[in-house]
């Protein structure tokens, strides 16, 4: 079962209060959601995913919980499904970027390099653009760019090159397949660290889902739907995600050069942020108990300014 990461972490950086309104934008199986649960007692917990096994999964959980109330939707309409009941500003917002261990470990998902299945990495199961459609209809540049931009894979030319090759006799239909000819695309020494699939896998998922673009969003659309003293806190799982977390909270928690020296900063030059804690990591423990925890961080922000 999905063991959520730097659970305690993540939490602590909340600050729950008994009576808030929180949000966990990232549902999944309700780890993080289950501990914000225990510490409320007249509060509220929106839950935002748009994967309908976890959905499913988490009314069962939460079934006899009055102070749970579980959307389907992506994050970036936070703001919009909020309003629909009701509610315009939060007591702290939670993210959770990586892809849950049920998503990995259900084969027809096609998310994982690990078993073979019909290549698709949805998030949203109702969408019709998959990995399929990028794998098979993406141009050479277009696919050398996402494998590039959201992979960082120094052999893009090569790999994108091998499944131009490969497309001109037939459709490439599931993981493994994409795996060999990933594989027949990259020298043998490049093989031998990690997964040689890791980083394909990875920018096609990213792509199917937009997954950069959507978090650039809901980072603003947080940051907004904060209370004063309300804290963001957010856990990525790589360096792209965490780039886009780091940049808009330091760019809502700097205050104007020219004036950060003074002694006093009026309220109104104040920035809409702090940093609470600029970095966690997991613990060696965490590590031994959950490899897929390896490349996790940890930010948190609390907005100082309404």
């Amino acid at each position: 079962m999905h063991k959520s990461v730097l659970l305690n972490e993540a939490i602590l950086g909340l600050n729950i209060k008994e009576d808030g309104i929180y949000v966990d934008a990232t549902l999944g199986y309700g780890g993080h959601s289950g501990e914000i649960l225990k510490r409320l007692k007249t509060g509220k917990l929106y839950a935002f995913d748009q994967d309908e096994y976890a959905i499913n999964y988490c009314k069962e959980k939460f079934k006899d919980n009055d102070n749970i109330c579980i959307i389907k939707s992506n994050f970036a309409n936070m703001k919009e499904e909020l309003s629909k009941r009701g509610i315009d500003k939060v007591d702290g917002i939670l993210f959770d970027l990586g892809v849950s261990s049920v998503q990995l470990d259900q084969k027809d998902r096609g998310f994982s390099f690990h078993k073979d299945a019909i290549l698709d990495m949805r998030m949203d199961t109702s969408k019709s653009f998959s990995a399929y459609n990028v794998v098979n209809e993406y141009s050479y540049n277009d696919l050398i760019r996402i494998f590039r931009n959201y992979g960082e894979e120094k052999y893009a030319p090569s790999i994108a090159s091998k499944i131009i090759k490969y497309r001109e006799n037939k459709k490439i239909m599931t993981t493994l397949e994409l795996v060999d000819i990933i594989k027949s695309g990259m020298p043998m020494k490049a093989m031998r660290d990690t997964h040689p699939a890791r980083r394909v896998f990875q920018a096609i998922r990213i792509e199917v889902n937009n997954e950069l673009e959507v978090l650039k969003e809901a980072m603003d659309i947080s940051i907004d739907l904060l209370n004063k003293g309300g804290r963001l806190a957010v856990i990525t799982f790589h360096s792209l995600e965490d780039k886009i977390v780091k940049k808009k909270m330091q760019e809502n928690s700097e205050v104007d050069s020219s004036i950060k020296n003074l002694p006093y900063i009026p309220d109104e030059y104040l920035p809409k942020l702090k940093i609470v804690v600029h970095k966690v990591v997991p613990t060696e423990s965490e590590l031994e108990e959950n490899n897929r925890a390896r490349s996790s961080k940890l930010r948190v922000a609390e907005k100082i300014k309404g």
